[in-house]
């Protein structure tokens, strides 16, 4: 934006080169053909010259420029020549007319130069105001954005945004370099409650102080909004770990207490020495023993797993991995009647971390055997077109009640069951561990429905490039 003032600066040095040289030059010229040139001419000629002085310097350069025109024309020009007497009153009235029509134009062109200045400073106030309101009306009035714009706008060194902190001041964002990190270390400053806006480079006219105000204003409610949001955020993270807290002593007072009792009951069971047991009560007491560990490790690890992606400390450790090897790992501990396999070996190995990818298959295999009503079928295939092309995708389809399509990612949430599942049947935790899994190895695990009713987890990882 440009300042205050009238003519610029090198406008106003060439209009008073003008004034002092032009004069003394034009003299030199009409001299050589004064005798072929009238004083008519000549005044005329001085007030032409004096007009362009003024269209280029302004008032003070053409005040000059006709009066040091009116004494040489008077000098060299009106009879008697070589003194300042004036012989006939003729040419005393145009040399006066000279005089009053040069400073006639003089202040003409001064004021037309000084309104268009004036405008063109509204102007540049309207367009800044006006690019600040788009800015907010976009949505796009963060602080980094303001300053930034600030800047630009009156070509600034840089601006920063200051808030109080103890002890001192804080820098709460800036734009440019050398930063002032200190309102004393600015050149300008607008104060907006407990902050400052702190710019360096020049110090603005006071037409430019307005707007520099307007968008002072707009960082500190900017600042203001990045300090809600930054305590929602906090907010949501405490209700989260809330909600999670929650979830888990309902899972620890229920899912794990009930394998538990079921261990203890069938251990005191075995221990009674009144009692004489067959040898199929035997092992079916066993085999509870067996399922209720099995179930608590499951259940216990479930939660770790949870645990370590809430707090993002997975560091999934990814290669080639021959996907038909990592399924039927994960397959090893379920039932084969109630499983079918069509993974082929000639499928490009994938890039994961064959841990995690166990893990997480094993644990959607496990809720799709829960829930299915038949077998579970295991597909894979390259998928060689669309927008997940130069992926394998890994198929878990069961026939079971299937879920409603505006429900399907609800049971990728921690601590949610299928349903009306009873307590029980788990902590609820297995896909949302699964889908944390792969995607923390770059993949995707979504539900779809399985044609002719039923649920489909659908795996899409990366295929690892070269051997």
């Amino acid at each position: 934006m440009s300042g205050d003032g009238g003519l610029s600066g090198r406008r106003l040095l060439v209009g008073w080169a003008l004034a002092l040289a032009g004069p003394l030059l034009l003299t030199l010229l009409v001299a050589q053909v004064r005798d072929q040139v009238g004083l008519a001419s000549t005044l005329l000629l001085f007030v032409t010259f004096t007009v362009v002085v003024a269209l280029v310097g302004g008032l003070g350069p053409a005040l000059c420029a006709a009066i040091a025109g009116n004494l040489l024309a008077n000098w060299f020009f009106t009879p008697p020549y070589y003194t300042l007497s004036i012989a006939d009153f003729e040419h005393v009235l145009a040399l006066v007319l000279s005089v009053v029509v040069a400073v006639a134009v003089s202040l003409v062109v001064d004021l037309a130069e000084r309104r268009r200045r004036a405008a063109a400073r509204a102007g540049a106030e309207a367009a800044a105001l006006s690019r600040l309101s788009t800015t907010v009306l976009r949505g796009q009035d963060t602080l980094p954005d303001l300053l930034a714009q600030a800047r630009e706008t009156f070509a600034l060194d840089s601006v920063s945004m200051l808030e109080r902190a103890e002890p001192g001041w804080r820098v709460a964002g800036s734009a440019g370099r050398r930063a002032a990190a200190h309102p004393d270390e600015a050149d300008m400053r607008v104060v907006v409650d407990d902050a400052v806006l702190a710019a360096r480079g020049r110090v603005l006219p006071a037409s430019d102080q307005r707007v520099l105000a307007a968008f002072a204003h707009q960082a500190a409610a900017a600042l203001e909004r990045q300090r809600l949001e930054a305590e929602a955020v906090l907010a949501r993270r405490l209700a989260e770990v809330d909600k999670v807290r929650t979830a888990l002593l309902a899972a620890v007072s229920h899912d794990l207490r009930t394998p538990l009792a079921s261990v203890k009951a069938s251990v005191s069971s075995l221990r009674q020495d009144d009692v004489e047991w067959a040898e199929e009560d035997r092992a079916e007491l066993l085999a509870t023993i067996e399922e209720s560990a099995d179930r608590l490790d499951g259940l216990i690890a479930n939660l770790l797993d949870m645990t370590r992606l809430q707090a993002g400390a997975l560091a999934p450790l990814a290669r080639p991995v021959a996907l038909e090897e990592v399924v039927l790992r994960a397959l090893a501990g379920v039932d084969a009647e109630l499983i079918e396999v069509d993974v082929p070996e000639t499928l490009p190995p994938v890039l994961a971390d064959p841990g995690l990818l166990e893990r997480a298959v094993a644990n959607v295999v496990e809720n799709a055997v829960r829930h299915g009503a038949g077998r579970v079928l295991v597909t894979a295939s390259e998928l060689r077109f669309g927008r997940e092309e130069g992926r394998i995708e890994l198929r878990v389809a069961d026939d079971g009640p299937g879920v409603p399509e505006d429900a399907r990612e609800q049971i990728f949430a921690a601590f949610q069951r299928l349903g009306d599942a009873p307590q029980g049947t788990g902590a609820g935790l297995g896909l949302a561990v699964a889908r944390g899994f792969t995607e923390a190895m770059d993949g995707t695990l979504t539900a779809t429905g399985t044609p002719g009713g039923g649920l489909t987890m659908v795996f899409a990882l990366p295929i690892a490039e070269g051997p």
